[in-house]
């Protein structure tokens, strides 16, 4: 068979230890984080049909690790202030060492096939760590969790604060999610509004939902998209957002609740429970909608936000049914003192959590 340049096998070299390195890196990811024994083993075969594919190129003894001339190497000394930051934990590990793994496979791929027809075990090998990779970010996600007090962010309902300061002052007071609500802010105005509000929440430790537009929720790496009755169907919005977002969904029945959670939604705002001040709504869900949920075996166990007319006044009669959670709007935007009521309606529905964080001055 006929031999490869130096210079080829230094190529493959070279990828053949960042693939496996990758590799390795995901795999010690399965085992001992995620604790997965079947992408542990879907892992492992890869490695071994790598090692299988090298073997099949018939090159000479060592003639990959005599190639290897690292002092030489004028890439060793690169880096980039990127390639160094792994700023989102464990998922930036992953989305590391995996597309590491996928590139180093395509230039082994790509070399070997200026000397042999054996190469497609490598392509073969590189489809299956994209799908690894996916598999691995869905299983490393944490599932959407149940807030206790989101607050929705509408520019116009901030009469006595600034939307970042509204923000800061609901955390202090123990909200725990925002979700930004422009309903009428074209595109390129709301991208910029969203994604300062959201790396401002982000820093806080809060979660972010954006309202409606799961484009621009994408584009500003909110943590989701929460989407009406009339907004695009939840299936749209996965293709769009991938398996790694939370979808919410309005539902006004018990049967829209099942129904979201069918398609795939991740969290349910129901309602609406209360006269709105901010939209009218003829016809209110009310408390009932909040029991049926809590107590059916299809939907009680899934995330949920009562919604529409929440304040701190009427918050104990939700609490009084054991409602979990809460989306309020002007109640808190529009408050003289937002740490405050966010406190009085996380305490109410959570009795034993410390919202006594210091009073933020905006």
């Amino acid at each position: 068979m006929q031999q490869p340049a130096e210079n080829t096998l230094r190529m493959i070299d070279a990828n053949l230890n960042r693939a496996s390195e990758g590799l390795r890196v995901l795999e010690d990811v399965a085992r001992f984080v995620i604790d997965n024994r079947q992408l542990s083993q879907r892992i492992k075969a890869c490695r071994h049909d790598l090692k299988s594919g090298i073997d099949g190129l018939q090159l000479r003894h060592d003639a990959l690790v005599l190639s290897r001339n690292t002092a030489g190497d004028v890439g060793t000394s690169i880096k980039t202030e990127q390639e160094m930051a792994r700023t989102h934990g464990l998922h930036d590990v992953l989305r590391a060492a995996a597309k590491r793994t996928g590139e180093a496979l395509r230039v082994i791929e790509e070399s070997a096939k200026t000397f042999t027809t054996q190469g497609a075990i490598f392509e073969s090998v590189r489809y299956r760590v994209y799908d690894i990779e996916r598999d691995l970010l869905i299983a490393t996600h944490p599932p959407c969790p149940q807030w206790k007090l989101c607050v929705l962010i509408t520019a116009h309902l901030c009469t006595h604060h600034t939307p970042t300061e509204i923000i800061s002052l609901a955390h202090a007071g123990g909200a725990d999610c925002i979700q930004i609500r422009e309903k009428t802010m074209p595109d390129g105005l709301l991208l910029d509004h969203a994604g300062s509000l959201t790396r401002h929440a982000h820093t806080l430790g809060m979660h972010v939902m954006i309202n409606d537009r799961p484009h621009i929720a994408k584009l500003v790496d909110a943590d989701g998209v929460h989407l009406g009755l009339d907004d695009v169907p939840t299936s749209a919005a996965r293709s769009l957002l991938g398996p790694t977002k939370w979808i919410g969904r309005t539902c006004p029945t018990i049967e829209h609740a099942k129904a979201a959670i069918e398609e795939g939604a991740d969290t349910c705002g129901l309602g609406p429970v209360f006269p709105s001040t901010t939209k009218s709504k003829p016809e209110l869900a009310g408390l009932d909608l909040i029991r049926s949920y809590l107590s059916d075996s299809q939907t009680r166990s899934s995330p949920m936000l009562a919604i529409s007319g929440i304040s701190p006044t009427n918050i104990h009669e939700l609490a009084a049914i054991g409602c979990p959670g809460v989306a309020v709007s002007s109640a808190v935007c529009s408050n003289t003192d937002p740490q405050a009521a966010a406190a009085s309606i996380v305490s109410a529905i959570n009795p034993h959590s410390e919202t006594s964080a210091p009073t933020i001055k905006a």
